[in-house]
């Protein structure tokens, strides 16, 4: 392949900074989970960057992103690459920033700590209880692999979010340092107001160089499944257990029968076909008190706890958190290839009522997964449906008619960070990217204010990044 850029100048400008341009290597890095959306695999699969750079240090981001910039060669930051839509992938190719090295926590304080952004968060939990039993508050169901500074510019919550809410939300990041591209690269720190420049922006206007974050305090978690013959049933009781302000939870979802039974495999045993789980992580002083008041309610069945298994029967059953959260959905991918997923909310306060005529609507094509959450102080659900995927035309069908019915996507199946949620110009963090990355170099193609300030959300066409659409996807 004929460079796109000057990589061989690039190279004499970076020292000893590691790079890779083997060929199958430099591929693997340039992707995420983006093939969970059969529309994404379509246009993004031919994606790659020119070359991969590892900075172990902020220096060392520094010095490449000073060199990227004299060259005018693209660069797109990667964590570990457990993001669903494409985020960290090099649209216009260059210099893909592998940040996976540039990992170690830094400080540990009575609820907090500081680290650097490719720190994985499963580590950074290991060292947080060997040091004061803290624990982070939120995390994705990827926790084993995923990094924080990854979390922070491309996820929004997830395990920990029935007690915290999501990152969105005041405190729940404390401070960040991002190193800006320029030609002569500042390092900018932010902490209140102005987190909202950077956090979500999936590296387009900033490289995060170090996060400070809040912990909570570290309990036994232990799982805990209970089956209902009806969903309604099931999810009239996953919301009510999230408003138990007195249960300490670390996370709380239902999936619809059959899922659980034909995707969760080795908790398969433990699955009735026809049951629709809530399935819960819970601190151990908290279990009795989870199943006492599972109780009251007409039909609930519990199927499992992990603290009253015997050793064989726990051997090798993954946590909760990977039963939720995207991880559903991969469960799902692994045994039918045919299946997708959306990103829906279902508002406060009618949720339970909205999931019951929605899973009427649509039956068996999509089923029924919730995740619930504190949103804006209320406790209500997200949906990561599983969905039978039959053609494009129909998956936008099915959004439309969630949002007709009152159910707002998410969508995951567009990588811009417009169109995933927004649906308009965040204007705090296109007037940072003007004064930060003046040039457009960093993470070229997902800020669609930067790329096309003219473009009409209200159109209901697709934005085609000129990369792609000069490769035919479109």
């Amino acid at each position: 392949m004929t460079a796109r850029y000057d990589i061989a100048t690039l190279k004499t400008r970076l020292g000893g900074i590691r790079t890779e341009e083997n060929p199958a290597l430099v591929k693997q890095k340039s992707r995420d989970f983006f093939w969970y959306s059969p529309i994404l695999k379509r246009q993004l699969d031919h994606v790659v960057a020119d070359i991969v750079v590892s900075p172990t240090s902020e220096a060392e981001v520094v010095q490449v992103l000073a060199a990227c910039h004299e060259l005018g060669i693209p660069v797109t930051p990667r964590g570990t690459g457990t993001g669903n839509y494409g985020q960290a992938m090099p649209l216009s190719g260059g210099v893909l920033l592998d940040l996976s090295g540039f990992n170690k926590v830094k400080e540990i304080a009575a609820g907090r700590y500081v680290a650097e952004p490719g720190a994985i968060m499963a580590r950074i939990d290991d060292e947080t209880r060997a040091h004061s039993r803290q624990e982070l508050r939120l995390h994705p169901s990827t926790y084993q692999t995923a990094s924080v500074g990854g979390f922070i510019a491309g996820g929004s919550g997830g395990v920990g979010s029935i007690k915290w809410g999501g990152l969105r939300d005041w405190g729940n990041i404390i401070r960040l340092k991002v190193a800006t591209m320029e030609k002569s690269p500042r390092i900018l720190e932010f902490s209140g107001e102005d987190l909202h420049k950077v956090a979500h922006a999936y590296g387009t206007n900033g490289i995060i160089t170090e996060v400070e974050m809040p912990l909570g305090p570290a309990y036994n978690w232990t799982d805990v499944i209970i089956g209902f013959e009806d969903l309604r049933a099931a999810t009239e009781f996953a919301n009510a257990v999230g408003e138990q302000d007195g249960l300490a939870l670390k996370n709380l979802c239902v999936v619809a029968a059959p899922a659980p039974h034909d995707y969760f495999l080795r908790h398969r045993k433990f699955l009735p076909r026809d049951s629709h789980l809530v399935i819960v992580m819970a601190a151990d002083f908290a279990v009795d008190a989870l199943c006492a008041y599972a109780r009251r309610f007409k039909g609930a069945e519990l199927l499992l706890r992990t603290d009253k298994l015997a050793p064989e029967d726990a051997k090798g059953l993954p946590p909760a958190y990977e039963l939720g959260w995207n991880h559903t959905t991969l469960r799902a991918l692994r045994v039918d290839p045919s299946i997708t997923y959306l990103q829906v909310l279902y508002p406060f306060p009618n949720q339970v009522e909205l999931v019951d005529k929605i899973h009427a609507r649509f039956g068996d094509e999509v089923t029924c997964h919730l995740e619930f959450v504190r949103f804006d102080g209320k406790i209500t659900c997200f949906g990561l449906p599983l969905v039978r995927f039959t053609s494009e035309e129909r998956l936008e069908e099915i959004m439309a008619i969630h949002e007709e019915m009152g159910a707002p996507i998410f969508n995951p199946h567009r990588y811009t960070l417009e169109e995933g949620g927004m649906k308009q110009t965040d204007e705090t963090q296109l007037a940072f990217k003007r004064e930060a990355d003046p040039q457009g170099l960093l993470n070229p193609g997902k800020m669609i204010a930067w790329e096309d300030p003219s473009y009409d959300y209200r159109s209901g066409k697709t934005f085609l990044f000129r990369s792609l659409a000069e490769a035919g996807v479109g």
